[in-house]
């Protein structure tokens, strides 16, 4: 973990590069540290994954209205605090990449970050 989760609506594709915008956040996840400059997440564990609205009503319906919202889940243990940092960081570079959008049409961008233990984990790799 971190598995962090994109829902965007459609129209987003006209104005923004969602496939850049995974890559920042990945490499976002990566590079953070904590206080003694460990990973704050295993590399190998971190997804970005956006997956957009074709359907969609935001506010009043109108279509020109845009949503971004993400799902981080990553597993608990960490500090209230590093969490906050995290989270600040994503959103920061989340709002970074999509500046430009910010311009063309009304958008809303969410983060919400779940940090709760499985309830079963089983894993595979190659």
């Amino acid at each position: 973990m971190p598995h962090l989760k994109i829902e965007y609506t459609a129209n987003l594709d006209a104005h923004a590069d969602i496939g850049e915008l995974c890559k920042t956040l990945s490499h976002t996840l990566v590079t953070l540290k904590d206080d003694q400059g460990a990973p704050v997440f295993p590399l190998l564990g971190t997804r970005v994954l956006a997956y957009p609205a074709a359907q969609y009503a935001v506010a009043d319906g109108e279509q020109g209205r845009a949503f971004v919202y993400m799902n981080m889940r990553i597993t608990p243990g960490r500090s209230d605090a590093l969490v906050k940092a995290v989270g600040d960081a994503v959103l920061a570079a989340a709002h970074a990449q999509l500046a430009p959008t910010l311009d063309k049409l009304p958008l809303r961008l969410t983060l919400h970050i779940d940090a709760t233990p499985p309830g079963y984990e089983g894993k595979f790799s190659s």
